[in-house]
């Protein structure tokens, strides 16, 4: 008797029940069905509110701590095998860069493709810019003339009226990779079967040989010529 007097009070609880105080033994009567819904929802809705508040208090804490933590000395690298994930890989890197990114492609693969993974990739380019990122572009003369003219359009809209953007164009340049913040290269990998499509993106984290790409980048970004679309 006494689980059910429990059941009983826990439905009071939440409004789903009202009860007879008065008398003896305590008499109970269910709350209309539509009201019960209704309630009933509201409790779920107080619950996932509580239960969200209290994972970002704990995502809080984590990139807190995160932040404290001393940075990792040794390289670290991760790929990305298949078009979607390399994609996936590469806007989140981009996304991630707090100074500057530096983009060199001499194949129209990945990031000048002009169905939604180039858009999404040009979305992240854009919202580094937003963020103070300088973008720095470098292409051959024989990929700009390969790009289609939709391309264009979105480099003219969407970078080319950032200040901190600029696209320069040279023909001694070989494979496509991204420098993020001068600490990590993404390297893209072309198809071996399909012609002008990404196979994978390995992102190697490691400063030493961010500088090594930086130096073979820095003379060639000098002799390179302006680009404006």
């Amino acid at each position: 008797m006494g689980r059910i007097y429990d059941v009983l009070n826990s439905l009071e609880t939440q409004r789903l029940a009202r009860s007879q105080t008065a008398s003896r033994p305590k008499k109970y009567v269910a709350v209309e069905s539509d009201t019960a819904l209704d309630r009933l929802l509201d409790n779920k809705k107080r619950e996932l509110e509580q239960q969200a508040e209290q994972y970002e208090d704990i995502v809080d804490d984590l990139v807190d701590d995160l932040d404290g933590a001393d940075p990792v000395d040794e390289p670290f690298w991760t790929a990305s095998v298949g078009q979607q994930d390399a994609a996936d890989l590469l806007v989140e890197r981009i996304t991630a860069a707090d100074e500057r990114v530096v983009v060199v492609a001499s194949a129209a693969i990945q990031q000048f493709d002009v169905d939604d993974v180039g858009a999404r990739i040009t979305a992240a380019l854009e919202g580094a810019l937003e963020r103070g990122v300088t973008v720095s572009v470098l292409l051959t003369p024989e990929l700009v003339d390969t790009l289609p003219e939709t391309v264009g359009e979105r480099y003219r809209d969407i970078l080319q009226p950032h200040e901190r953007c600029e696209t320069r164009t040279i023909s001694n340049i070989t494979g496509t990779f991204e420098i993020i913040d001068d600490t990590e290269v993404c390297i893209e990998v072309p198809h071996p079967l399909v012609e002008d499509e990404t196979f994978a993106v390995i992102d190697l984290k490691d400063p030493e040989f961010a500088a090594d790409v930086g130096v073979e980048f820095a003379p060639r970004w000098e002799e390179a010529t302006e680009l404006r679309l």
